[in-house]
């Protein structure tokens, strides 16, 4: 009987040989079902990373479109009212006869579905050209009014701009104006009159606001907030009214 000899490489019998770190093994299927879980974590670990990033992108677009609407909506509206002309008459500081027309403030506190939805009307000089000609019209009547959205969840606020001589009909009944603002929740305007009052509409045709103007024109707009839409994103401002008006002989 030949001795074993222990440093055969091909003794099937070695225990060392058993044990040897080189010995081609393939995976448990265990192992396979522990990668598998650690590649499928990893993936929706990334995924849920990326959505959540775009998400906020997106978010963050959005919030800084309703900022620019807010900015272009409020400039406008307050140098259209910067550039309110009344006519008024030199000696008797009254309105001229037959410059009624041209003497038109009037602001009235309406409602869509229960959200604040104000129109105002007046004349003024700021007319804004967008048929590229040089002729200025003189004084224009501009109207605010604002209507539902097609979709229905959301206000759109129009401005029209008008040579007074083509008014006609009121901002219930105003049509082809442009828009000024989109998603919005409410419009609410407030006006102060010359003892500081505050009062929700303003009609200068009226038997106690004859040929006057407020002296002072508060804005408020909210926004939808898709952040929080229980928390509309609101923008205030207010604008005193200029003190020298036109004259008219």
């Amino acid at each position: 009987m030949n001795p074993i000899n222990p440093t055969n490489p091909t003794n099937s019998t070695n225990p060392i040989n058993s044990m040897n770190p080189t010995n081609p093994k393939g995976f448990t299927l265990f192992e396979l079902l522990i990668a598998i879980f650690i590649f499928a974590l990893v993936l929706t670990t990334i995924y849920a990373s990326s959505t959540g990033t775009f998400r906020v992108v997106n978010e963050t677009e959005s919030e800084v479109e309703i900022y620019r609407m807010a900015r272009i909506a409020m400039e406008r509206m307050l140098e259209d009212l910067e550039s309110l002309y009344v006519q008024r008459s030199p000696l008797t500081g009254k309105s001229a006869e037959g410059a009624s027309t041209t003497s038109l403030f009037v602001g009235k506190d309406q409602e869509i579905d229960g959200r604040s939805a104000d129109t105002l009307r007046f004349i003024s000089r700021a007319h804004v050209n967008l048929g590229g000609q040089d002729q200025d019209p003189g004084a224009v009547e501009i109207s605010y009014y604002v209507r539902e959205s097609d979709e229905g969840d959301d206000l759109v606020l129009y401005r029209s701009d008008k040579p007074v001589f083509e008014v006609s009909g009121s901002p219930e009944e105003e049509t082809g104006g442009l828009v000024l603002s989109e998603r919005l929740v409410s419009v609410t305007l407030t006006y102060r009159d010359e003892n500081g009052d505050v009062r929700e509409g303003w009609d200068s045709d009226s038997e106690e606001l004859k040929d006057k103007t407020p002296k002072m024109v508060s804005i408020s707009l909210e926004f939808q907030n898709t952040l929080n839409p229980d928390v509309p994103l609101t923008f205030m401002t207010s604008i005193a009214l200029p003190i020298e008006q036109g004259y008219t002989w």
